[in-house]
């Protein structure tokens, strides 16, 4: 027996711990120290194997290599299929947006639980793992502008209770954003507030989509994503037939002078013209002039947001006066407080043209009504934000993103 301890050569795989237990457990077997209670076992014959000598199988390299290739492939596959870096929530404020995001890009939404309490406490909780992922949290803050925010915050503090790596407040719509300054005394800016409010539940990120005013980007301390919807509405204007030569693009008040300009310029370069709001209150709106010629022209209103669409009708129904041909109104965000559809329906307007930042009940519909997605818009950003790539910046371009 100790002459075969010498000549066993020990297969790689095994371990020191096993040979040396081998080792031992054979010095002990020709050990002649008397063990109390032991029972002594004779052999009396050569040991005889009822279905033949065991054999062990031998297995081609071929087989084996092939096989564990399979097997590897296999497990890679399922490993990258379920353990993707980049995940998509969904709040409640527009979950078909969110889904149209979602397949743009070839994923599906993350699985997540929202539900209310009969006292109206919001109740969120991950049904995935999220540890080190780059999240994405996709939430208007429409109307209802109070439970979708507070919503939004549950959720980002949710992720990052979860481990998340990187979580992104995706915002379509970013409510409380009108009040940006002050304009009287006693005044709050509640964009300021909230923007605190996001980044201290622990967003890293902020993507927006045509933000009120440029200077809300400066109250978040974490990086804001700006993304403009006017391209979107441009393309689908370009695909009509109206003459560029009968073209002009009319702001519907002083302060959208800038973005009126950046539009028209990329509307085959049409003249711009304005009108002269002077606000009473807030919602209530008066025209006083017209700066610009209309006369046999197709207006195109362009506004960043139509509330109770005061604004807009004042100053279609000026258009009208001054001769303008046609009407259009283009807006991102179709927020449609009452009596918004009766006014836009009143046939002031060819066509209104808003996109689904804020989704727009069918109660709500009307002949004139133009809605187009943004989905596509705000995927490629996602995209471009998870990889580190710049969408290049240009006031009012395809991708405003640095």
């Amino acid at each position: 027996m100790a002459s075969l301890l010498h000549t066993v050569s020990p297969s790689p795989l095994a371990s020191r711990n096993s040979l040396h237990t081998r080792a031992y457990i054979a010095n002990f077997s020709r050990s002649r120290v008397p063990v109390p209670n032991a029972v002594r076992c004779s052999v009396e014959g050569p040991l005889k194997y009822a279905n033949g000598k065991p054999c062990v199988p031998l297995f081609r390299s071929e087989e084996m290599i092939s096989n564990f290739s399979a097997t590897k492939t296999h497990l890679v596959n399922e490993i990258g299929k379920n353990d993707t870096r980049l995940r998509i929530f969904s709040g409640t404020a527009n979950p078909a947006l969110s889904q149209e995001i979602a397949c743009y890009m070839g994923l599906e939404l993350g699985r997540i639980k929202i539900k209310r309490f009969a006292d109206g406490e919001i109740y969120v909780q991950l049904q995935e793992s999220v540890r080190g992922c780059d999240v994405y949290l996709v939430q208007p803050t429409c109307p209802p502008a109070n439970e979708n925010l507070m919503e939004l915050l549950v959720m980002i503090d949710a992720c990052r209770r979860a481990s998340a790596k990187n979580i992104t407040a995706v915002i379509p719509y970013f409510g409380y954003a009108r009040a940006d300054r002050k304009t009287q005394g006693r005044e709050s800016i509640a964009a300021k507030l909230v923007a605190n409010l996001i980044t201290e539940a622990g967003a890293d990120r902020v993507l927006a989509c045509d933000l009120h005013s440029g200077q809300s980007m400066g109250y978040f301390d974490i990086a804001v994503d700006h993304v403009y919807g006017q391209p979107v509405i441009l393309d689908y204007l370009a695909s009509k037939t109206i003459c560029s030569d009968d073209l002009v693009v009319v702001s519907p008040d002083v302060g959208g002078v800038a973005r009126a300009r950046a539009f028209a310029k990329k509307l085959f370069d049409a003249p711009l013209a304005i009108v002269d709001k002077r606000r009473h209150g807030h919602n209530v709106a008066e025209v006083m002039n017209l700066i610009g010629d209309v006369k046999g022209k197709v207006a195109v209103m362009v506004d960043d947001m139509i509330d109770t669409a005061g604004t807009i009708t004042k100053g279609a129904a000026l258009l009208h006066q001054e001769g303008a041909r046609e009407v259009y109104a283009c807006s991102t965000h179709a927020v449609f407080s009452p009596p918004a559809i009766e006014r836009l329906s009143s046939g002031l307007f060819q066509e209104v043209i808003i996109t689904n930042t804020i989704p727009v009940s069918e109660q709500n519909y009307f002949p004139q009504l133009t809605v187009l997605s943004v989905a596509n818009l705000l995927g490629e950003t996602i995209w471009r934000v998870h990889d580190d790539c710049s969408g290049g910046y240009e006031p009012y371009s395809t991708l405003g993103i640095d």
